[in-house]
């Protein structure tokens, strides 16, 4: 349980997330990289006046501290800075926030050293990081995690363009196996095949999957739907899945089951995701294969979940 969701009987949403995930640092991880460590902290020194652009969370980020305003009080959303800088090069990043005007005033700053830890004491229900290490060691802690590649695209672009001209509604979605749910199917369509994964989900259609990394998230969210009128919610939620007949079933029952409305379900049968997702102008999508991550990202945000059989080896 969160220690912040103590303070109050409101749902509450921890998310945590790293500097190069909510901003583009891009060029100083260069020199980090080409120059080492003592160039980079001058280098972050010398800057650190310098406003850093909007990465590729930072759309989601800013909608996601928005619901507190849009549920008038009902919820409360917080966002945690983790990041592998130190105080002193960090001053850049908690300038660029206050002039984003971000309501971000939690952090921890660690030199070097992998932060995830802080996301499990924090009650975090998500991490989103630059660093594939960082992810699977959250996963492993049994935090909801994704890899965010930061790397500006036509559809930051397009979603900052979005925010600008008003649109407020948080729209999240997922993948199913390994992500909302275990990979136990995905397990048996790798090593036996598409009929086999077909019959067999057909034959357990009415034995709910077990939960993947991100079931705990999806409740906190579904939560807080309940709490605004039929149709009127600043969340959208949507299951994207490769699934389609006659393996829906199952996923079907597995929500009902876990009492989760989910506001649309694509079952697409191996088509590709990517269109999808635009329809849906989703602000972040969550797969656990890199391939549907990378045709994602040409469309959307996306974010790698490392997780289930498609990461093993």
């Amino acid at each position: 349980m969160s220690i912040l969701s103590t303070e109050s009987s409101r749902p509450t949403l921890v998310v945590a997330t790293s500097s190069r995930a909510l901003f583009d640092l891009d060029e100083s991880h260069r020199v980090f990289e080409e120059h080492g460590v003592d160039a980079y902290h001058q280098y972050q020194i010398e800057h650190e006046e310098d406003i850093l652009e909007p990465g590729v969370a930072f759309p989601l980020v800013r909608k996601l501290l928005r619901l507190n305003e849009l549920f008038h009080g009902k919820v409360k959303v917080e966002v945690v800075l983790l990041s592998r800088n130190s105080a002193d090069t960090g001053l850049r990043v908690f300038n660029s926030i206050e002039h984003h005007s971000l309501d971000i005033t939690r952090a921890a700053f660690t030199s070097g050293r992998s932060p995830f830890e802080y996301a499990s004491v924090l009650g975090a229900h998500l991490f989103l990081s630059a660093e594939p290490e960082d992810v699977a060691r959250a996963l492993n802690a049994g935090v909801a995690a994704a890899t965010i590649t930061p790397v500006p695209s036509r559809s930051q672009e397009r979603k900052e363009r979005e925010n600008e001209n008003g649109e407020e509604q948080l729209r999240i979605a997922f993948d199913g196996d390994a992500v909302l749910f275990s990979d136990e199917a995905e397990r048996i369509y790798r090593s036996q095949g598409l009929k086999a994964f077909e019959e067999s989900e057909k034959a357990a259609a009415r034995k709910p999957l077990e939960a993947g990394p991100f079931r705990r998230f999806l409740e906190v969210l579904h939560r807080m739907q309940t709490l605004a009128d039929t149709g009127t919610s600043p969340i959208r939620t949507a299951l994207v899945t490769a699934r389609g007949a006659p393996a829906h079933e199952r996923v079907i029952r597995t929500l009902r089951a876990w009492n989760i409305r989910i506001d649309e379900a694509l079952f697409l049968g191996g088509m590709d995701k990517g269109a999808f997702l635009k329809a849906f102008q989703a602000d972040i999508f969550f797969d656990d294969q890199s391939h549907h991550v990378d045709l994602a990202a040409k469309f959307v945000p996306a974010g790698h979940v490392p997780s289930g059989v498609a990461n093993q080896g």
